[in-house]
C-alpha cells in the first residue's frame, strides 16, 4: 500500500518501462531481423558479440555521468526516455533506409545504451528515493519497483504475440505501444528527480569503491547470484525444445515465470519487512536449488512438471530482484552518501552483464564438446550434458552466492540490514 504523495506506483510505472526495453534487446530484436532481413546467424551472432562487450563496459562510465551531475537526471532521464522510444521505432517500425546489419546495429546501440543510462539513473535516484520512506523505504520502494520490473518483463514477452490479433505487423505495433508507455512514465514522474538527498553528495571514487570489503563483495554476489538466471536464461529454450520436446510450450513456460516473479516480489519485501532481507533472501536462495535440482531429472514430455519448477524459480527470482538490490542500496547510502548510487549501480549493472556475456560465450561452445546440437536428434550424453548445463550448474552457483551472503555480515553498524529497518 502506498500512502499519499508518496507516488510509489509511477516507479512501478517507470520501472516496467524500463523493462520493457530490456526485453527486445536480448530477444526480439535479433530474431526480427533475422526473420525479416535474412540477416546470417552467424554475422548476426557476432555483431551481437560486439554490441554487448561495448554494452558491459560502458556501465562504470555511465554510473560515473550519474554519480557526477546528480541534479541533471531529469534531464538524463527524459533524453534516455526519448532515444529508447525513437530506437525501438527504427527496429521495429521502420524499414531500414541503409544496409539492415547497419541499421540494427545503429538502432540497437542507441536503445542498450538509454537502456542502461536509464536503468543506473533510475536505482541511484532510488536511494534517495528511499530515504525519505522512512525506515522501511528500500525495502518498499523494492517491491513496487521490481514489481513493476517483472509485469514489463511479462508484457514485453506477451505483447508481439497477443498484437497478432489486431495487425500484420506486431513488433511495430509494439514499438508505437512503447512509446505512449514513455511519454506517461516520463510525465509521471516528472518531479521525482529532484528528491533533496538526506545526506550531501560527496565524491566517491571509482577506486574506493572498489576497494572497500563490503562493497566488493556485495559485487561478486550479485555477479554469483546473477549468473544462475544467466545460465538458465541462455539454456531455456534448447531445454524446452530438446530435453522436455515441447518447443511450443516455451512461450507459456516463460510468461509463467515472470508471471510468478512478478505476484511474489512484493510478497518478499513484506516478508522481508517482518523477518529481515538477509533471511529471506537466504530462503529464496534455498528455494532455488531446491527447484533447480528437480529440474535435472526432467525428460521427455515432463511439460506439467516443468511449469511448476518455473513456477517456483520465479518466486525465487522475485527474491533476488526485490532484496539483494534493495540491500546494495542501503549499503551504499549508509556507507558512502546517496552520491554513490550512481557508480555503485553501474557496476551493479557492469557485473550483471558480465554473467549474461560470459554463459553466453562459454555455454553453448562446451555443450557442442558433449555432442549437443540445437534442433537436431541428440544422444544420452548431450541431453544429460543440456540438463547438468541447465540445473545443475545454477545449483552449485547459488551455493557459492548462499555461502558468500552467509559469510557477509550485514548487521549492527548498518541498521538497513536488521530486521525491520528496511
Amino acid at each position: 500500500m502506498t500512502r499519499k504523495g508518496e507516488n510509489l506506483s509511477a516507479w512501478a510505472l517507470f520501472s516496467a518501462m524500463i523493462a520493457m526495453a530490456g526485453l527486445p534487446i536480448y530477444i526480439h530484436a535479433p530474431k526480427f531481423y533475422v526473420d525479416s532481413y535474412q540477416i546470417s546467424l552467424g554475422t548476426l551472432g557476432a555483431t551481437l558479440f560486439g554490441l554487448r562487450l561495448l554494452d558491459v563496459v560502458q556501465d562504470p562510465f555511465l554510473g560515473g555521468i550519474v554519480a557526477g551531475y546528480p541534479q541533471k537526471r531529469g534531464l538524463m532521464m527524459l533524453g534516455a526516455g526519448a532515444l529508447m522510444a525513437v530506437a525501438m521505432v527504427g527496429l521495429f517500425a521502420v524499414t531500414p533506409p541503409f544496409a539492415p546489419l547497419l541499421w540494427f546495429v545503429l538502432c540497437l546501440t542507441l536503445l542498450f545504451s538509454a537502456f542502461s543510462l536509464a536503468s543506473i539513473c533510475f536505482y541511484a535516484q532510488g536511494i534517495a528515493k528511499a530515504q525519505g520512506l522512512g525506515p522501511l523505504g528500500h525495502i518498499r520502494l523494492a517491491g513496487w519497483r521490481e514489481s513493476g520490473a517483472l509485469v514489463g518483463v511479462s508484457l514485453a514477452a506477451v505483447a508481439p504475440l497477443a498484437l497478432l490479433i489486431f495487425t500484420d505487423a506486431p513488433f511495430a505495433g509494439f514499438a508505437y505501444g512503447f512509446c505512449l508507455l514513455v511519454l506517461a512514465a516520463v510525465w509521471l514522474m516528472r518531479f521525482e528527480w529532484h528528491a533533496e538527498p538526506s545526506t550531501p553528495y560527496a565524491p566517491v571514487s571509482l577506486h574506493r569503491l572498489i576497494l572497500q570489503k563490503t562493497t566488493r563483495r556485495f559485487l561478486i554476489l550479485a555477479l554469483l547470484n546473477g549468473a544462475p538466471v544467466a545460465v538458465t536464461s541462455t539454456l531455456f529454450l534448447f531445454f524446452v525444445e530438446s530435453r522436455l520436446q515441447s518447443p511450443l510450450a516455451a512461450g507459456p513456460l516463460l510468461l509463467l515465470f515472470f508471471l510468478s516473479a512478478a505476484v511474489s516480489a512484493p510478497i518478499w519485501a513484506q516478508l522481508a519487512r517482518a523477518f529481515g532481507a538477509k533471511e529471506m533472501l537466504q530462503i529464496g536462495m534455498i528455494l532455488a536449488i531446491i527447484t533447480f535440482g528437480f529440474a535435472a531429472f526432467l525428460g521427455e514430455g515432463q511439460v506439467v512438471q516443468f511449469a511448476l519448477i518455473c513456477l517456483s524459480s520465479g518466486v525465487a527470482l522475485g527474491a533476488d530482484m526485490t532484496l539483494l538490490p534493495a540491500i546494495f542500496a542501503r549499503h551504499l547510502a549508509s556507507t558512502w552518501g546517496e552520491g554513490a548510487g550512481g557508480l555503485g549501480f553501474g557496476l551493479w549493472a557492469f557485473v550483471s552483464k558480465v554473467s549474461l556475456a560470459l554463459a553466453a560465450a562459454f555455454l553453448l561452445p562446451l555443450l557442442q564438446l558433449f555432442g549437443y546440437q540445437a534442433g537436431e536428434d541428440n544422444s544420452a550424453q548431450a541431453l544429460w550434458a543440456l540438463s547438468a548445463a541447465y540445473a545443475l550448474l545454477p545449483c552449485v552457483l547459488k551455493l557459492c552466492a548462499f555461502a558468500l551472503l552467509s559469510m557477509t555480515k550485514i548487521a549492527d553498524a548498518n541498521l538497513a540490514f536488521n530486521k525491520g529497518n528496511f
